[in-house]
């Protein structure tokens, strides 16, 4: 009879191997097991090891839920190591439902398709989604499309969101819930938008303002009623009118299907003021308005609520040149203006304020007749004249010619600085192109007044003179009986030294002199020694050089004797 032999060590790892299977390929796997027990907060799991493993329940429950398990279940398990210390093998459901996880999600984010999760805790930065395994980020960014203040009811309740990013060996995913959101707004403003047509009268709610308008929620999209589209009248912000969160009722203007953006107005609903503009505001009409705004070329009154006229800084007043608008008229002052023009198409109205005024030209001209005497201050002095401040704020021009007798307009410019006070005669009214023409010399006594013989003070001329008073610097004279006064100096009273001594001349004593020209204070100066050189050339000119024979006292005797026989 055969003898069976003993097995050897190596038969004994073989039948292991056959009964068991290679264990060391169980590691790293997801396998099925047997739910054998469940003792406290443990199941023990059987996977077909040599031992069984335990995994904590709450691997079987979703967050914040209590774990469905009962002896007999299979589960999936994830096989971590076949022995630990304990001689028991290490099993993990969580890793079991990652791995299980990510490979779904990678087909899902392939896809770009929508994945389901819970967010259930708060990081730094985020919160963290269980997609039914996976852990996954949500920035704070990603939550809503506008910033969410308390995400507690978005806690622990399953909803939507799109993956963004994912990484499996780094085990990182980014999800998005604003993404989903956003798609799904996008959605319905399309489908409102084609409920909505131009024209529409509907009623929306302030969602926000701003500078240039308001945002108004019409059920699920956002239209702009811009601040020029509130009311005909003028708004300077639109917080005036409106509130948020106030209900109003607007009308859509326009509706951009492309860009999905609509233009709200609340005007439109109102009647337009400025129908039948011509005729409510007639060319001449004087009429009373409000100052809304001030500019630098003028400033906008407002005549009703919805209408503004403007003001033209050239319209605001009769004599106020070159002066700002806010130094004439303040806002919100109440004026009186006159309608100038009307352009209704363009809703332009005109006004003047002057012309509501009386014109100080035409007023100065009632009291001031040509020829009327008027005093004023030098305002300006030009290269052409001086501008004197009248009556009635209104500037009268002496042209340099009508300065001074007898001297040149520049030297006549010269005699007179702004700030002094002057008199002058009016010489020409325009009020309609707002001059007025004054002289200066037309009040000198030695002007067109005649002196003793007729004889004008013009520069040049010769004139008799009446001694007034004998001085050792020269003679004081003057012209006629009751004519201008001047002076002779001690040098000018004749050609030889000896004949220029004043005490040869007496008080009373006449002769005649030749005009030199005028002081600073306008009173004429006289020379005997210029009238005789001038009366020597005109001799010579006349009767003939000394070389034709005849002596200089044979020259000067014949034109002396001329003269005498012509008096």
């Amino acid at each position: 009879m055969a003898t069976t032999a003993s097995p050897s060590r190596d038969d004994f790892a073989a039948l292991l191997e056959q009964t068991l299977g290679d264990s060391d390929g169980f590691e790293g796997r997801v396998v099925i097991g047997t739910v054998t027990g469940i003792e406290n907060d443990l199941a023990i799991i059987d996977v077909g090891l040599k031992s069984e493993g335990r995994v904590p329940l709450r691997e079987f429950a979703a967050p914040g839920q209590p774990a469905e398990l009962k002896v007999g279940d299979e589960v999936e398990v994830y096989v971590d190591r076949v022995e630990n210390a304990n001689g028991e093998a290490m099993l993990s459901r969580d890793r079991a439902r990652r791995e299980a996880a990510w490979d779904k999600l990678e087909t899902e984010f392939a896809k770009t398709a929508r994945v389901e999760g819970v967010i259930f805790g708060r990081v730094k930065g985020g919160f963290t989604v269980d997609l039914n395994g996976a852990v996954a980020f949500l920035p704070g960014s990603q939550v809503d499309i506008r910033p969410v203040r308390d995400v507690q009811p978005l806690m622990d309740m399953p909803q939507p969101f799109q993956i963004l990013k994912m990484d499996r060996k780094r085990g990182n995913i980014v999800v998005s819930r604003r993404a989903i959101l956003e798609e799904t707004r996008a959605e319905q403003r399309s489908g409102l938008i084609l409920s909505l047509a131009e024209g529409q009268i509907i009623d929306g709610v302030v969602k926000n303002i701003t500078d240039y308008g308001a945002f108004v929620d019409l059920g699920g999209i956002d239209g702009l009623l811009h601040v020029t589209d509130l009311s005909y009248k003028r708004v300077n912000h639109p917080s005036e009118m409106l509130n948020i969160g106030d209900t109003v009722k607007v009308q859509i203007i326009r509706i951009n299907k492309d860009t999905q953006r609509i233009s709200l107005g609340m005007k439109q609903l109102e009647s337009d003021p400025w129908d039948g503009a011509t005729s409510k505001y007639p060319v001449g009409a004087k009429l009373n308005g409000r100052v809304t705004n001030i500019t630098e070329y003028g400033a906008f009154v407002e005549l009703e609520a919805g209408i503004e006229g403007l003001v033209h800084v050239s319209e605001m007043s009769w004599t106020k040149k070159n002066v700002h608008p806010g130094k004439i008229v303040s806002t919100s002052q109440e004026v009186e203006v006159v309608v100038l023009e009307v352009d209704q198409e363009k809703r332009r109205i005109s006004l003047g304020l002057k012309q509501a005024q009386d014109n100080p030209w035409d007023a100065f001209a009632a009291a001031h007749p040509v020829g009327t005497e008027v005093e004023g201050e030098v305002k300006n002095a030009t290269e052409f004249g001086l501008f004197i401040g009248l009556d009635g704020d209104v500037d009268g021009m002496v042209h340099m010619s009508d300065i001074a007798w007898g001297i040149s307009g520049e030297d006549a410019l010269n005699l007179h600085r702004k700030g002094e006070m002057v008199k002058a005669v009016v010489l020409a009214i325009e009020a309609d192109k707002e001059r007025i023409s004054l002289g200066m010399k037309q009040l000198e006594r030695g002007g067109p007044v005649a002196a003793g013989a007729g004889d004008k003070l013009n520069k040049g001329s010769i004139v008799t003179v009446t001694v007034l008073e004998v001085r050792d610097a020269g003679l004081e004279v003057q012209t006629g009986d009751d004519g201008a006064t001047g002076f002779i100096k001690r040098t000018d009273l004749g050609r030889d030294r000896d004949e220029q001594r004043p005490e040869r001349f007496q008080v009373g004593q006449k002769f005649d002199a030749l005009v030199s020209g005028f002081d600073r204070s306008k009173k004429p100066t006289f020379s005997i020694k210029a009238m005789q050189i001038a009366e020597e050339k005109q001799a010579v000119a006349q009767y003939g050089s000394s070389d034709s024979g005849a002596s200089l006292g044979d020259i000067l005797g014949e034109a002396l004797k001329a003269r005498e026989e012509k008096k």
